[in-house]
């Protein structure tokens, strides 16, 4: 299907979005701020234009930038079906009906996951490994020479990656010492070294004690005919295949790696926390086989200026979200510096504009790094650098290029750098592009885009590529503004404020993370990108969590929450081209797996748009990630009313998702009813027949695909095969706790705090379960409250939602101050408002904007209701351009916890059935015309 009416429907939205932007002219300065450079990765602030995304971290003497290009993944194109799986279908079945839940496990483990990519040879490399290739001599030895070796602190709790070994997979040699008092000479000693990423070979004064593959704890015997009175060696041989690697230790840090005398315990021994010697052995580990392709960063700028040594004074970073910029600000020596770092849209650059008050100021070393092993830097033109890479273990290539605009002053390339020298002002614009095609071709040229950028940029000044993307981006941003009023921490930095947002009142910042929520989106996911991945588009690791791809049990989904009651209908467009292109893919799967028409998704996607079923049955045989995505396309017709978008790309991808679950719905032989099985309510409770969750997700797309058939009059038959389906599809059950039941069978632990609370998906982001059905919404309640507000961020984020749609404002925003706040085990957020899972994942930063809005207006019943669960801690409040179902677009004004007016844009006609608190008007309303209220849903 070509994608030809989505730009028509976006014309709409363009012309819509200049009206809004007259009306919402005022838009109130929300800005990030800090007093101090950021010294991790969560602390610096991102900036993006959807294909490029770059972390700025503000250093005063060294800046680094940090960047990212959209389409650098590991992978690449292959058939990621299982051969087969279909055939054993009907025994997964059999055994799940008959409670072998194991042996179902089992059996669909081994015969129904998708494939994994090719292998390395293993066997070969870890023999070459012991066998001491690459290595001079034999590190095992008491006394080997280690003096020209490294130092890295052990153990690195979060691999070996976090301590100075960034990208780093392979073999590594560490050798330490410890002293024996007499008293334990003649005794066997314990070794314990905690946890070791993934294979050792350890030895102690040359001979080996222990050898374990895997995470499991080493605590390993030394006899104590080893032992020797004072000074004794320990080398261990590390072999870490993929991701974290190292002596690990364990998060309890209090248990620490050390020696002590067997029978003891580790507090009276010799703790071995401390730097130790490092060689690096090897650097080439065998490809480690994956289910699917991980998001890769692409590199590193790094600013190195220089006379930056004094302290500084009046240093400010901060991002303006208003203008999609981040700045800094200090003065040094006299002198006032400022930087200005911006991602274009019109321009395809990262824009960073050095300046300061005194002529001759600015000089530095701009450099291009990159963590991948292959990758090279060199001089392209006496102002123009280029870095350009390979992925390991995959196809995909990178080239990125750096060029420097100077005033006055000297510059000089050389030796893969930029140095300036005396200059008045230094501009540069960092360009980045791949090979990447699309999910079948890897035939382009990563220079293309490089070279459209600079050539694009000759002749612009540095004002008309700013005023250029400022434009470009306000046309998105200042759709919508909200002002909560002012609070007790307005004039705090952002850091401060997050750590006393739960107990302040603080108003402005729950405006101000909404906003940044629709800044991130529209930084991360503009039209003619791919869309929003687990981080957005921001990731700084070879191996980050989750391989940063696209979660479909509800993560992917969740960053696309605010597109339509936050006013962003053109972030959307990614995420429609990623659905079209997954339904030709999920088509084969649904075949392969099912033998069923139509298309399936399982619980994960990448780059290359793979549909198959990943990782381990319990949790990856997941049915309906294609049903969930449906409901995007059906709710972007809602909000829009563009009936050509529908039928022309919405409706025939959701019929073709109702296709697979007519074939793939089967009577369930206790109940009678249509259920869904193989399948499992994410991610808890393994493997099972028919959650509630599909169910609702099942009913709620078969609903759609009949009410868009006869708006667009096609496809009669196919509607009444649905609505029969309907009659016989397992219902939402209220269980023996008066809660919504998880699953067929009424079993639910009430004491579960399970992260997903999978089975209130009807009540959001569907609208299966509704206050029209009070007992069953009571039950939904009833299963939020048994599940607890604890979670991490993007669980914190849902249930802000539940509970805004089950009208309890002040719960609602109880869970708003948990997402908002430090950084914890479970849940918060980053200096930067990340989303902490932990670690980041975006989803909660756009769930939990978009819970802030549904506070605000609902319009998933056959009301538009306005003010549904506003809280006590917002008593007084403007919203400008929030959107609701039915093509309509609110401006609200509230005093006092009491509404006192509201306009309401029709942008496509029809009836407006309003409800606020007990008051309840319908205006029938014509395209284009805006209509005024007050308070009691009078006509002004």
């Amino acid at each position: 299907m070509k994608f030809t009416s989505f730009s028509t429907c976006m014309s709409i939205v363009f012309i819509n979005s200049l009206i809004v932007t007259a009306a919402v002219a005022q838009q109130p300065v929300y800005q990030l701020w800090y007093t101090k450079p950021a010294e991790k990765w969560t602390d610096a602030l991102p900036i993006g234009n959807g294909r490029i995304g770059a972390m700025v971290f503000a250093g005063v003497e060294k800046d680094r930038i940090q960047f990212n290009e959209e389409t650098l993944w590991t992978g690449g194109p292959r058939d990621y079906n299982h051969k087969g799986a279909a055939n054993y279908l009907a025994e997964i079945r059999k055994l799940l009906f008959e409670g072998k839940q194991q042996e179902a496990e089992k059996l669909a483990t081994e015969k129904f996951m998708g494939t994994q990519s090719a292998a390395g040879d293993r066997e070969k490399w870890t023999a070459d490994m012991k066998a001491l290739k690459g290595m001079q001599g034999n590190p095992s030895e008491e006394n080997y020479d280690d003096q020209q070796w490294k130092n890295i602190q052990v153990p690195s709790y979060e691999g070996w990656e976090t301590v100075g070994l960034q990208g780093f997979d392979g073999a590594i040699w560490l050798r330490t010492s410890f002293e024996v008092p007499e008293n334990w000479v003649g005794k066997d000693l314990v070794l314990d070294l905690n946890r070791i990423r993934d294979q050792d070979f350890t030895y102690v004064n040359g001979a080996l004690v222990g050898n374990t593959d895997g995470t499991s704890p080493r605590k390993y015997t030394i006899p104590a005919k080893l032992i020797k009175k004072g000074k004794n060696t320990i080398a261990v041989q590390v072999l870490n295949y993929f991701d974290k690697g190292g002596i690990a230790g364990y998060k309890d840090t209090t248990r620490a790696i050390s020696v002590y005398p067997e029978g003891g315990t580790a507090e009276n021994g010799v703790s071995l926390v401390k730097e130790w010697k490092y060689k690096i052995q090897s650097d080439e580990p065998p490809v480690v086989p994956q289910f699917q392709a991980s998001y890769q960063p692409f590199g590193d700028l790094y600013l190195n200026f220089k006379n930056h040594t004094a302290p500084v004074t009046n240093y400010k970073r901060q991002l303006d979200l208003s203008t999609a910029t981040t700045s800094t600000s200090y003065t040094l020596n006299g002198v006032n510096y400022q930087r200005e770092y911006f991602v274009s849209q019109p321009n395809q650059a990262v824009v960073v504009r050095l300046t300061a008050d005194k002529k001759g100021s600015v000089s530095l070393d701009a450099l291009l790094s990159s963590p991948h092993k292959y990758f090279t830097v060199q001089k392209l033109t006496e102002n123009t650098i280029s870095l350009s890479l390979r992925v390991r273990g995959g196809v995909l290539k990178g080239e990125s290029q750096l060029k420097a605009v100077i005033t006055k002053g000297k510059m000089l390339v050389s030796k893969g750098k930029i140095s300036i020298t005396n200059a008045d002002d230094v501009t540069f614009y960092l360009t980045a592009g791949t090979n990447f095609i699309n999910d079948k071709n890897v035939t382009g040229n990563p220079a293309i885009a490089c070279v459209k950028a600079i050539t694009g940029l000759q002749g612009k000044t540095y004002a008309q590529v700013k005023t250029a993307h400022v434009k470009e981006y306000q046309k998105y941003y200042n759709a919508f503004s909200v002002d909560f009023g002012k609070g007790d921490n307005d004039n705090l930095p952002t850091d401060e404020r997050i750590e006393q947002f739960a107990t302040s009142k603080d108003p402005s910042f729950a405006a101000l993370f909404m906003q940044y929520g629709r800044y991130l989106l529209i930084s991360s996911s503009r039209p003619g990108t791919q869309p929003a991945n687990l981080q957005g588009i921001w990731n700084e690791l070879l191996t980050p969590p989750w391989g940063s791809k696209y979660t479909t049990n509800i993560n992917m989904e969740m960053n696309y929450w605010p597109t339509g009651i936050l006013n962003l209908p053109a972030m959307n467009e990614p995420l429609f081209k990623k659905i079209n292109a997954l339904a030709k893919n999920g088509a084969i799967t649904a075949k392969m797996h099912y033998n069923a028409n139509g298309w399936v998704l399982h619980h994960n996607t990448d780059l290359w748009n793979a549909t198959a079923p990943i990782n381990a049955s319990n949790h990856g045989i997941w049915v309906t990630g294609g049903g969930w995505l449906c409901q995007h396309l059906w709710e972007h017709y809602q909000f829009t009313q563009d009936r050509l978008f529908l039928r022309n790309e919405a409706y025939p991808i959701m019929k073709q998702a109702a296709v697979f679950f007519n074939d793939f719905l089967i009577k369930d032989p206790k109940t009678g009813w249509l259920i869904s099985t193989p399948s499992n309510s994410p991610e808890n409770g393994g493997l099972v027949a028919g959650p509630t969750m599909d169910h609702q997700i099942i009913r709620t797309l078969f609903k759609n695909c009949i009410s868009a058939g006869e708006l667009l009059g096609v496809d009669p038959d196919f509607g009444k095969v649905l609505q029969e389906k309907l009659t016989l599809l397992a219902p939402n059950q209220i269980g023996k706790y008066g809660q919504l039941q998880e699953w067929l069978e009424d079993k639910d632990d009430t004491t579960n705090k399970h992260r997903h609370v999978s089975h209130l998906w009807g009540v959001h982001p569907g609208n299966d379960i509704t206050w029209d059905t009070p007992d069953m919404m009571r039950a939904a309640r009833q299963s939020l409250i048994y599940r607890g507000d604890e979670g991490t961020g993007w669980s914190l984020a849902w249930k802000i939602n539940f509970w805004a749609r089950f009208k309890d404002g002040d719960h609602a925003m109880k869970m708003i101050k948990m997402l908002i706040s430090p950084a914890a085990k479970g849940g918060g957020a980053y200096v930067n408002l990340f989303d902490a899972h932990p670690p980041f994942q975006i989803d909660g930063n756009f769930g939990g904007a978009a819970g802030i809005a549904e506070m605000l207006l609902q319009s998933h019943t056959q009301f538009v209701e306005v003010l549904p669960a506003l809280p006590a801690e917002l008593p007084e409040g403007e919203v400008k351009g929030i959107s609701a179902r039915g093509g309509f677009e609110l401006s609200l004004k509230w005093s006092n916890g009491v509404l006192t007016t509201m306009d309401i844009l029709s942008k496509a006609g029809g009836v407006c059935l309003l409800r606020y608190g007990n008051k309840i008007t319908s205006i029938a309303t014509e395209k284009g015309v805006t209509y005024k209220l007050n308070g009691d849903l009078e006509r002004l």
